[in-house]
């Protein structure tokens, strides 16, 4: 398609017949001039504009003059498109202006791979400015127009060498918006560079996009002064303009990656049957290293403890022994509230570090402060997070995928800006696929190149033509928003492209045979182009077929490339997105039952679908989300408070305690949100499913901690006590459990994905926030909810207060029994897992699936599914299998 637009930059011209044809010599001795054959370094065989033609196309001058020198501003011009062209030139500044506006169009096709389009803007490049034109260059014809000569046919000597490497760095680039090869569209599906420049040289008539002139590819001089043009050729390989592997699989360093890979991966041991890679079977020779290791010394010391055993070993040994000690030890070892002088360097009975000294000195004075300050601790608190809360007022959700799985600062990031910004953003892309159902019998599926399911390709057509959305009014429809490369029509890519989009042109054309004719020949018969004007490669709107049996496809692809823009914002494509919407209502309300009437099958999708599909799964998960914090609830309830079902149960139930502590997670998930989204961070899918859960079990289990720990305090210590007590006791672990979190998720944060980046941050502020929560807020709803038991009040009517006749003796009760978990603790699972042979077990099972975790991570592949992080019912589901299905 850039071609015919490009080939116009060229400004010469064709014209009809009725117009005089003179040789160039004639033309040249009417202007009394001397120069029109002469062939040498210096000279122009074409120079300026003289006039326009009837399709407004610019006109060469025909009669050649010498080259000229370019001012300084026009020189840097030439040199940004055309790096070759230095010193004089062979062209004004309005034919650089024409050829630099005109090959615009072609750079999209070409941008994958610089080093073609470098070799091809080349090519034009000498033939319009090259100050030795006329040494590849013979004017061989011109035409009159408007009293004025312009030229109508040339010679251009190119050598085969040239050509051959110009092709060849061309080839197989691949134009990623129509699913094929650039060379369909530039080269009119050329097989060589002799094809290609048979394309380029065909004279079209006025008001067709082509060259307006016949050009005459040469590699052999026939004339003086003739010297093949021969400029440098960059290969696709280059590294200085080097193409992806895609553009250019000859590359070397494709090559050499290819190969480099397999060899990484070619290590392999076989044993038997079976074929296992290297790092596999050397982890499980070393596994079974270890293994013997470990037990042969763990025999050893066995028997040696068996032979001399040791008291100090035995009472380290002995858990009941050690357990018992630590609860008898308890009132002794705080029998007053009086602050120690110094950091503690043993507690209960072990040595704990110096941070952890300090955490527990801090949370001892911390406990008792609290203890006396609930109420203000409690507010505060909640007051820093309700702040947070506010920014939720900005909350937004990042649903393009570009932005949620590519840096910022990333290479591919930057390459698109700059594409977007300097040439033009890629197509928008909406897709239908309609395929057979596969054979019971044969078990594959029956060709869909049928006149029926033709016709039932022009009925969905029409429907489709005739979708009308309303955008701001404004009523918009496929021709308003659809990509028009040459003239008016639609860059549709279908099957009906045959029969020009036409359903009269069926019967006209030939039917099914017509089809199968344009398989073979889409390049060359005039009657197979399309309604636009370029050759159709079937491999682009079939699908399901082996090699080249296109009669065989069991899928038909419907392709509608629509005009993008650039926004950043994500909001400067209004029309196409409502056109999209309507789009996709008409494929699920009318065209899926009428396919599925006719026995087939129809996927869809729009280039906005992945954005909206995450849209909605991001809302339909709120009452998943809803549903488990009420069961966490529930759980909590349970376990902070006590199971007996004694007269007293109403009062040492935690119930209240529980909904408080689930609704601080939700404000610190709340705050997190907030926070960010109030310095403009947007939030991602991600973070909606993952951290509210994330955070609630870290949550929870804290609550649990700290409530168990309160209660392990005896009941004759004065509440002050028990709560510094309890802090002293699991305030360390809870603190460095969460800052190992919290700084977990903020190494995290400094990933360039910004899906895992966003999520990172959000994760750690999350956990923070909650860490916080928990020592101040449900610290002091502790320290209520004790209150509320000791003066006998009901749980969740705190204003009721119960009989208190036996409520005192059953809370003692209570007080000295442990709960059912944690009799299995001690009574059952401490024991079994302090046995000798069950250590030695859980060491060895644990170091296997160490092991296995290893080695099965060789086996992980990169990449990312778009099917996984959409919701199971989403349209998108089919499509993508039926986009895996019929490229296989």
């Amino acid at each position: 398609m850039a071609l015919p637009l490009l080939l116009l930059s060229l400004v010469i011209v064709t014209v009809p017949s009725a117009y005089a044809r003179l040789t160039t010599e004639q033309f040249c001795l009417m202007k009394n001039a001397t120069i029109g054959r002469q062939h040498s370094e210096e000279y122009c065989a074409m120079y300026d504009i003289c006039g326009k033609r009837q399709d407004g196309k610019n006109l060469n001058c025909p009669c050649g003059s010498l080259s000229v020198k370019p001012d300084d501003q026009l020189s840097m011009k030439i040199q940004s498109l055309c790096p070759t062209i230095s010193g004089n030139i062979c062209c004004s500044e309005a034919q650089f202006d024409t050829l630099r506006a005109q090959v615009q169009p072609a750079i999209p096709f070409l941008i994958g791979c610089p080093a073609c389009l470098r070799n091809f803007l080349n090519l034009f490049c000498e033939l319009t400015c090259s100050p030795n034109q006329s040494q590849f260059i013979n004017v061989t014809s011109v035409s009159k127009v408007n009293n004025n000569l312009a030229v109508n046919g040339i010679d251009f000597y190119v050598t085969d060498t040239f050509g051959e490497e110009l092709y060849n760095s061309c080839k197989e680039v691949k134009f990623g918006t129509m699913n094929t090869r650039a060379m369909e569209f530039i080269a009119g599906g050329a097989n060589n560079f002799k094809e290609w420049f048979a394309f380029i040289g065909r004279q079209v008539e006025l008001g067709i996009p082509g060259s307006p002139y016949a050009i005459d590819f040469k590699s052999t001089p026939d004339l003086s002064g003739i010297k093949p043009m021969n400029v440098s050729v960059y290969s696709c390989g280059d590294t200085s303009l080097g193409c992806s592997c895609g553009d250019c699989p000859s590359s070397p360093s494709c090559s050499n990656s290819v190969r480099s890979l397999e060899k990484k991966h070619s290590c392999s041991i076989k044993i038997g049957s079976l074929k296992v890679k290297c790092i596999e079977f050397s982890l499980g020779i070393l596994y079974i290293g270890l293994v013997s290791a470990f037990l042969g010394c763990g025999m050893f010391h066995r028997q040696r403890e068996m032979r001399n055993p040791s008291p100090r070993m035995k009472s380290f040994l002995n858990v009941g022994e050690c357990e018992s000690y630590w609860f008898n030890k308890q009132k002794d070892e705080y029998p007053s509230m009086q602050m120690p002088e110094e950091v503690p360097r043993v507690m209960k009975g072990i040595q704990v570090s110096i941070v952890q000294g300090y955490i527990s000195s801090f949370y001892r004075m911390y406990g008792t402060w609290v203890a006396r300050n609930p109420t203000l601790v409690l507010c505060s608190s909640l007051a820093i997070v309700i702040l947070f809360c506010l920014g939720l007022t900005s909350f937004k959700v990042e649903t393009r995928p570009e932005k949620l799985w590519v840096g910022h600062g990333s290479k591919a990031a930057g390459e698109k800006l700059y594409f977007d910004t300097h040439l033009a953003p890629f197509y928008r892309i909406e897709q239908l696929i309609l395929g057979t159902i596969p054979d019971m019998e044969q078990g594959k599926p029956p060709s869909i190149v049928t006149e029926d399911n033709i016709n039932l390709l022009f009925e969905i057509q029409r429907k489709v033509d005739a979708i009308r959305a309303n955008y701001s009014g404004s009523i918009i429809s496929l021709t308003d928003i659809c990509l028009k490369p040459l003239g008016q029509d639609c860059a549709t890519q279908s099957l009906l492209q045959y029969f020009k989009m036409n359903p009269k042109n069926y019967d006209d054309y030939g039917g099914v045979g017509h089809v199968e004719y344009c398989f073979q020949h889409y390049t060359s018969a005039e009657t197979c182009r399309s309604a636009f004007q370029s050759p159709l490669d079937p491999r682009t709107v079939l699908g399901g077929f082996s090699a080249a049996n296109y009669s065989e496809a069991s899928a038909f692809v419907i392709t509608y490339p629509v005009n993008n823009e650039v926004d950043q914002a994500g909001s400067g494509n209004g029309k196409a997105v409502a056109w999209e919407q309507a789009f996709v209502e008409l494929a699920k309300e009318e065209l899926l039952p009428m396919v599925q009437s006719r026995n087939l099958t129809i996927s869809f999708s729009s280039e906005s679908s992945v954005q909206e599909e995450l849209k909605r799964e991001s809302t339909a998960d709120a009452a998943t989300i809803l549903v488990s914090y009420i069961l966490m609830f529930a759980y909590i309830s349970l376990t902070l408070g006590d199971v007996s079902l004694s007269s007293s149960f109403c009062i040492s139930s935690k119930v209240l305690l529980g909904f408080s502590g689930v609704i601080l997670v939700m404000l610190a998930v709340l705050g997190s949100i907030g926070f960010f989204s109030a310095i403009g961070v947007k939030s991602t899918l991600i973070i909606m499913e993952v951290i509210p859960f994330l955070v609630l079990a870290v949550g929870v289990d804290n609550m649990c901690i700290l409530v168990h720990a309160v209660k392990r305090q005896p009941s004759d210590m004065p509440l002050e006590g028990r709560i510094s007590n309890a802090l002293v006791e699991v305030g360390p672990s809870i603190t460095l459990a969460s800052l190992s979190e919290i700084m977990a998720f903020t190494v995290g944060s400094f990933i360039p994905m910004p899906a895992c980046r966003v999520f990172s941050m959000f994760a750690a502020l999350a956990v923070f926030l909650d860490f916080l929560l928990q020592v101040t807020a449900f610290v002091a709803l502790i320290i209520f909810d004790f209150l509320r038991t000791e003066d006998d009040r009901v749980d969740c009517f705190p204003c009721i207060k119960a009989p208190s006749s036996n409520s005192e003796n059953d809370r003692g009760l209570n007080q000295g029994k442990l709960g059912l978990l944690a009799r299995y603790m001690k009574e059952i699972h401490a024991p079994i897992l302090g046995l000798w042979g069950v250590k030695i077990v859980v060491v060895i099972v644990f170091v296997a699936f160490a092991f296995t975790s290893i080695a099965l991570c060789t086996r992980i592949e990169p990449g990312l599914e778009q099917r996984i992080v959409l919701p199971r019912d989403s349209y998108l589901q089919g499509y993508f299998n039926n986009v895996s299905s019929i490229s296989k």
